[in-house]
Formats: structure tokens, sequence, C-alpha cells
């Protein structure tokens, strides 16, 4: 049995009694000698729970593996009932088995059945077992299964057992993960070979199939138990003084005088040159782990610390050094992120997360992405929209379960992930692929033809755009011309504010690539989600209505200054086209549109030229904005409504939120009724009026705003065809009387009727 003279406080571990040194290694080599012995899976799981029973001095020890994402399995046990292994089954949280799962931390109890949850197994014969102790066999955040030791004896187990029984959990989770224990079954199944199915967020719509790539490759740790731990305690400190020294270059640099952005590289150099952390590594070695395993112990042990926090600052904080363990990995095995593996002609990104700049990198080679996080308005959305690249987030354990070149299907219009997808669904896949593709050859044949309706009506269709790359799609998609182009994400990809001359050589090739269609831009919509890394974040308890967009350009007007002023120079005396974003009233208007007339009088008298046509504009994201003054409509050239916005705003539902934004219907009748009055009230002032968003691009949508009133829609490249497609068959005046019908039956959407009348016709 393991001593009991351990301290508790891991930030004092260090220093420890030989003879618990002794045993706790003896166990650890033991174990390691045991999973180099011949054998099959099964016999070497029995093996184990012989050997861990024994050295705890327990009369029972019992493995459960996970036989599916929710349902753990006995899969081999010593002092149970050996006909229930392999049948006895229990989901997750079920039981005190099931609650070590669920939580992921140990349960240690001397009185077992009067714990709460338990639950007690008849074909296991355990009622004779008070004692029990269960923890997670877990990698990384990866959930394996549970190790169990139960007792005769009524008593806890020890600090010092706990902790032993949580090492050998996890140098069977390397083993699980190496392959050591493949069986028959489910339970026993090699991992990183069964279908599995993830559903997240859409980040961008999509269909597409092709083969993993890893954005960080998974680091392998083939050598969990060390022999000496001396040899091991210098390798991790070498390790560490090569990993500060890293830092330190960083740190160097990032000094360009930008304090903020100091500031976090310090806590990140805080955390590399942490005491504490370095005592609890080097405590995992005095217990017979390798530096390796070591590091990875911690590391598992900060992300289950890091998903029960929910302040985001100290989550962030965790994630530094949840990156720091894999640059520490790395150093230790060596194995870089250039692993020689080769990119697939055909490669699908996954990651924990990305920035913008490392997804532009990639650029168009990417089939499709799929994050563990993100959001859908994360600044990886922005490019991958911007990109037309399928995208979906929130892919939970995603980057745990896929290999380099597994085969994967992403679906980002349902927001679902299929890795190694069984013959029947990779075929029905690839249907649905097959279809759409026929479909775009049909748009194909509509591509040069007006998007006008059966009964006279022509509605303007325009592409959203952000980087030079979308612009090849002008052509090719049928645009008449861009109607938002995000000049923001030239900002979001670089460490430091862009040069106007920069700006405004970027901002003329787009003009010269446009061939004389109308371009417009909007102006830096920073803020809420799109935080620059050279912008000093704010603590804000509601981002999405914080400061932001117009806010913070009529706050710090340098930044404005310096944009508009690239903007006209970038039209060189042609037309120009601006639009001001997330204006609440028209005093924010009226100011933005004064800074940009005096830029161009500057412009004038310094000797640039000036725009021969100017259209100043904006976009109406704030419900508040379709009641201002009449002044507010005579005075804007035109007015974009920005529908993703102006949508969650009308409901009071944030669209990053799954539980809510799917409860609102853009159909609803009352958002239509006050898309309705916005169309009035630009009419009265002969206001050029248009409608930019997701729904823009869908078809039954934007026909209904075509039916109210709403003649130019503003949407990503692929989706034109699909939209001219609809509208060059519907008479807008049929379906603005099934809306009114709906409306007028007190019906809640027309979404119904509207679909009903269009499988009529």
């Amino acid at each position: 049995m393991m001593p009991s003279d351990w301290t508790k406080q891991p930030e004092d571990w260090g220093q420890m009694p030989e003879t618990y040194e002794s045993e706790s290694r003896k166990l650890l080599r033991r174990l390691r000698d045991t999973l180099a012995e011949a054998g099959e899976g099964q016999e070497r799981l029995d093996r184990i729970t012989h050997l861990i029973a024994d050295s705890m001095g327990s009369e029972v020890c019992s493995i459960y593996l996970f036989r599916d994402a929710d349902t753990l399995e006995l899969c081999a046990t010593e002092g149970l009932n050996p006909e229930s292994v392999h049948k006895t089954r229990m989901r997750i949280g079920e039981g005190l088995v099931g609650r070590v799962a669920l939580t992921t931390s140990p349960v240690n109890t001397g009185d077992a059945p009067s714990e709460k949850g338990f639950r007690y197994m008849p074909e296991t014969g355990e009622e004779i077992y008070s004692s029990f102790l269960g923890v997670p066999i877990q990698r990384l955040g990866e959930r394996l299964g549970v190790l169990v030791v139960q007792s005769k004896q009524t008593r806890a187990f020890s600090d010092d057992e706990v902790y032993a029984l949580e090492v050998v959990a996890m140098v069977l989770a390397e083993m699980t993960e190496l392959g050591a224990f493949i069986g028959e079954g489910a339970a026993l199944a090699a991992l990183h070979q069964r279908p599995a199915m993830f559903r997240g967020g859409v980040g961008q719509e999509g269909v597409t199939s092709g083969h993993v790539w890893l954005h960080e490759p998974r680091v392998v740790i083939t050598n969990p138990v060390a022999d000496d731990p001396q040899v091991e305690l210098g390798r991790l400190q070498g390790a560490v003084d090569e990993l500060r020294i890293s830092v330190d270059g960083m740190l160097t640099a990032a000094n360009n005088g930008d304090k903020d952005q100091m500031q976090v590289m310090e806590a990140y150099r805080m955390f590399a040159n942490s005491k504490g952390w370095m005592r609890r590594m080097e405590a995992n070695i005095d217990r017979g782990l390798s530096a390796e395993a070591a590091v990875e112990k911690e590391q598992s042990a900060a992300r289950a610390r890091m998903t029960q926090i929910p302040d985001a600052y100290l989550r962030e904080r965790l994630h530094d050094l949840d990156d720091l363990s894999n640059r520490l990995l790395r150093i230790l095995t060596g194995q870089g992120t250039e692993t020689g593996a080769e990119m697939p002609s055909d490669p699908v990104l996954i990651a924990r997360n990305i920035g913008p700049g490392e997804l532009l990198a990639y650029g168009r080679r990417l089939k499709g992405i799929v994050l563990e996080e993100g959001s859908v308005a994360s600044h990886a959305a922005i490019v991958a929209r911007a990109l037309a690249i399928p995208l979906v987030v929130h892919a939970a354990r995603i980057t745990t379960e896929a290999l380099n070149g597994d085969p994967v299907l992403v679906d980002g219009e349902q927001g679902i992930v299929h890795l190694r997808p069984e013959d029947s669904v990779a075929a029905a896949f690839r249907d649905k692929i097959a279809m759409q593709a026929k479909a775009q050859e049909r748009y194909a044949s509509i591509r040069d033809k007006p998007a006008e309706t059966p009964c006279g009506t022509r509605i303007a269709l325009h592409m959203n755009a952000g980087l030079m790359a979308d612009l090849p799609s002008l052509e090719g998609s049928g645009a008449e011309g861009v109607g938002l182009f995000r000049t923001e994400l030239q900002f979001l990809i670089r460490n430091s504010v862009p040069r106007r001359g920069e700006l405004a050589a970027l901002y003329g090739r787009v003009l010269e690539a446009a061939k004389g269609k109308r371009v417009a831009f909007r102006t830096l919509d920073i803020g809420s989600d799109k935080v620059l890394p050279y912008m000093k974040p704010q603590d804000e308890p509601n981002p999405a209505l914080g400061w932001r967009a117009i806010r913070v350009g009529l706050d710090k007007p340098g930044v404005m200054r310096m944009q508009l002023q690239a903007l006209i120079r970038a039209a060189n005396g042609g037309p120009l086209t601006v639009m001001f974003p997330f204006v609440a009233q028209f005093d924010e208007f009226r100011q933005a549109r004064d800074h940009l007339l005096r830029e161009v009088e500057r412009e004038g008298k310094l000797g640039h030229k000036t725009p021969s046509d100017l259209q100043i504009g904006a976009m109406l994201e704030t419900p508040s904005l379709a009641f201002a003054p009449k002044q507010f409509f005579d005075m804007a050239d035109f007015i974009s409504i920005g529908g993703n916005d102006l949508k969650q705003f009308f409901f009071a539902a944030d669209r990053e939120n799954e539980r809510v934004r799917r409860r609102y219907d853009t159909l609803n009748v009352s958002f239509l009724t006050f898309l309705e009055q916005i169309v009035g009230r630009c009419r009265q002032s002969d206001a050029d009026l248009s409608f930019c968003g997701e729904d823009a691009g869908r078809p039954i949508e934007a026909a209904c705003f075509a039916a109210i009133g709403i003649r130019s829609l503003s949407m990503r490249p692929a989706s034109i065809g699909p939209v001219k497609s609809l509208l060059r068959r519907t008479n807008l005046v049929d379906l603005k009387a099934v809306i009114d019908q709906a409306a007028t039956e007190g019906h809640q959407s027309v979404r119904p009727a509207v679909m009903e009348f269009m499988r009529q016709t």
C-alpha cells in the first residue's frame, strides 16, 4: 500500500520520502514491463488490473473505457465478477464511475453506497466493497475511461494514493493512444480509426470533402515511464531554459512601444518562469514519469481547470499556459510543427483555433476548415467567408480525434463534420456535392442575365468582399458590383497599423480589379468580436453593444482620417463609394460624413485628385437608426441594411448563442414589417436601399426582401446564382400578396405560406 505521509499542497511538492519514491517508481516500472510483454490488448488489461490491485493493496482494480461518446464499458477487472467484463455498461454521469468520467475529477470515498449518485451493479458482485477511488483516464482533455480501485475496508484513500493512481491512469491514457489495448468490441477498438461525427456551429456555408491537415500536429509520447529521474530532471530543465530564451526573444521582437502588447507578452513570460509550474512537473518526474509525460500531466490538469473557470480573462491566461506546454513538449520530443508530413491535395484544416494571418497564409488551397473553438463572428470566420471556404466552429474534441490524412466531410450548412465516414455516409455526401455541382452549372448559364422577375422587377445583386483574392469572383459570379468591401481585414492580419500608402495602393488595386463596377468600401469595423492585435481589448460586459465601429472612429479620429485619405487617393479622380458602419443616430452619420468631406477638400488643396462622384452612405444595423429624423434619409446617398446585427438587436438574440439565435426567423411578420417601414422611409427621401448579410444570400429570404421593396442585395459570391435563379421565376406581386395574407391571418412567420407558394410555382 502507498504511504500517506506526503504533504497535500502541490506547490510544495519537490522532496519526498525515499520509501515513497521507490514504491512509486517500482509500480510504474512494473507497469511498463507488463505493457512490453507480448499479448493481446485484453491480456494486457487483465495483467494491469492485477498489478495495480496488488501494488495498491486493494482487493479490486477495474478499468472502464468508452465504447462511444456517452457509454462506458467494464473492460478488465481484478476482484469483481469476471463474467461482467464487456457486459457492464453505464452512461456518462451514471453512478460513481460515470461521475468521474463526467467531471474528469477523482471520486474518493470510504462509504461508496452512501455517496450521492451511487449505483449498484449487481452483476459485478461489488456490494461487499465499501471504499472506492476512481480517477479519469484522459489525455489533454480527451476522456478515454475511468480507473477504479476498491477495498472492503471502510476508509478514504490517501492523497498520495490518489496521486499515484492518477499517474498510472495517465500512463494508461498514453498507451491507449499508442494502441496498446486493441481487442474485440467497440471499447477496445483502435483509436483514430472509427468513424466519428462532430456537431458544431455554421461559420461559413458550403459542403466539401477532403483529407485532414492538422494546424498543430499531435505530439506523441512513446516513453511515459522513466528509469532515471535525475536524467529526466536534467532534460526538463534544459528544455525549460530553451523555452524561456525563446520567450525572451519573442518579447524583444514585440517591443514596438505598444504597452498593451508588451503587457500580454510579459504575462506570457511570467508563466514561462513560474516556479510553481516547474515544481509540479518536477514532482511528476519524481513519481516516475518521463519529462514529456510530466509536462503533459500538468497540461492535462490545466486544461481540466480551464473548462471550469467562468472568468474569460483567467481562461485566456490558462490558454497561454497550454501554449507554453505545447512548445515545451515540442522541444523535448523534437516533434516540431514541421513533421515531414505532406499536405494533401484536398486539405481540410483542423485546429483548436487560428488567427486570420495564419489562415490567409494557407489561402485558397484549403477545401474546408474545422475549429474546436472560434465563433460565427470570429476573425477566422470573416476570412473563411472572404475566401468562400466552408467553416464549422465549436466542433468539440476534433483535434484529439483527427490525424493527418484522415478522410473528412464538412457540411458547413448544417454544422456537421464526418471524420473517417462510413461508406454509406460518404456516398450520400458525394451525391449532395454532385447535386450542388449540377446546380452551379445551371447558375452559370444565367450568369450574364439580369435578376429580372416575371413581373418585370429588376433586382441588383452585389457581392461581399474583403480581400484582393475575392475580386476574380466579381466577374465569375455575375455580380453587378461589390456591395460591401470589409476594410478591417487588412488591419486584423497585421501586428501594427497599416500605413496610408499601403492602404491607398490596396484600395486602388481593388478598384482597378472591379473594372468600373461599383465598390462600396465600409470603413473600419472593429471592436466587439473584432479586436486588432495591437488594440487594447475593452473590458465590456456586452461588446456587441459596446465601443465598436463608428464609435471608435469618431472617438479616435486619427485612424479614420488616415483611412479616408487612403480611399480618396485610391479613387485617383474616379468615383468613390464609402459607407460608415454601425451608425445608431443621425449625428454620428453627420459627423462621419463631415470628416470625409473635409478630407476630400484637404486632398484637393494638396494637389491630389478628388473623386469625380462621391457616394456617402450608412449601414443600418441598429433599430434606432430606422427612426432617425428625415434629414438623415435625405442626407444619405444610400443605406445598406446590415442584416446580421440588425436581426440580433431586433430580437434581442445573440447570433453567437446557439440557444437563442435559431429561435427567431428572418421571415417573422414583425421583422418584415419593420423592414417595410425602412423601405418606405428611403423611398420618401429617394435614398437607395440595399440588404447586406447572410440572409441576402438565402434564396427564399432574398425573394421576400425583393417582394417588400428592397431592390438591391449583397451576398457572398456563391449565393448569387441560386438567388438569381429563384428571382427570375418568382412573380413578386403574387409573393407580396402571400406575405400580406399570412400577416393578416395572424401568423408569426410567413415562411410556411411562402414555401407553399414556391412549391406551387
